[in-house]
């Protein structure tokens, strides 16, 4: 069905790998600011938790060509982060990435911390919890919400096409994605060769979807968690 010369195959594999390797550096990088962020608004009832969630709401919608055009500005030559010079590489494009991840992340994760029960919360606070131990506790509690939004931000960022081709060139061997690679390819009339790209990126978006329906049905089963004290009791027995 595909027609993808032999030799091609190194060059599939070195895409499929720096796509990846984009995606989690960016999805990383977002959890890291984000979360905290998000749990911290969260748990905040006033109005600057609610005006900081009407402005990440905002940028959910922001077009990724907008992303890519202020990370190109900030780090051209003439722009402020110019003498670092990373534009056209991976870095580059997980600054993007991780631009259009941040407000997408950092507000799912704030609505998921506002909607846990106030029961939880205020039996927390009844019991003596610290501040730290009640933000624990309610990350925990929204911990499905949580990981809902890592698997979007990574299914978001393999999908990416207009940032990170704005600030990584589609250069072969160098910054081609599957995306941008799919792009190429259908412009020069390859079709069967993006076809085959397609078909990977696919592939790894249902394995994204997968995983997040996995872990859903586990949060309302907890069939991973009895399997694996399974394992463990058979462990012992032998």
């Amino acid at each position: 069905m595909f027609d993808v010369a032999p030799d091609e195959q190194a060059r599939v594999l070195h895409i499929t790998f720096l796509t990846l390797a984009m995606a989690g550096a960016s999805t990383l990088l977002a959890c890291a600011a984000g979360i905290p962020l998000g749990a911290w608004l969260g748990l905040r009832k006033g109005k600057f938790g609610f005006a900081f969630r009407v402005f990440t709401h905002t940028f959910y919608g922001m077009p990724p060509v907008l992303a890519g055009l202020m990370v190109y500005l900030l780090l051209s030559r003439a722009g402020p982060l110019g003498p670092l010079g990373i534009l056209f590489t991976p870095e580059a494009m997980v600054v993007a990435q991780f631009v259009i991840l941040f407000p997408l992340l950092s507000g799912l994760v704030a609505s998921a911390v506002a909607a846990v029960e106030p029961a939880v919360i205020d039996t927390c606070r009844s019991l003596g919890a610290s501040p730290r131990q009640l933000r624990w506790t309610t990350i925990a509690e929204a911990r499905f919400g949580i990981i809902t939004a890592i698997m979007l931000s990574f299914g978001r960022a393999i999908s990416e096409v207009g940032a990170v081709i704005m600030v990584g060139g589609n250069i072969k061997w160098h910054t081609q994605v599957l995306t941008t690679a799919i792009l190429l390819e259908t412009s020069t009339g390859n079709f069967s060769y993006a076809l085959y790209l397609g078909a990977i990126l696919l592939g790894l978006a249902a394995v994204t979807a997968f995983l997040l329906t996995v872990l859903q049905h586990d949060e309302e089963s907890g069939w991973i968690a009895a399997l694996a004290r399974r394992l463990r009791r058979r462990r012992r027995g032998r």
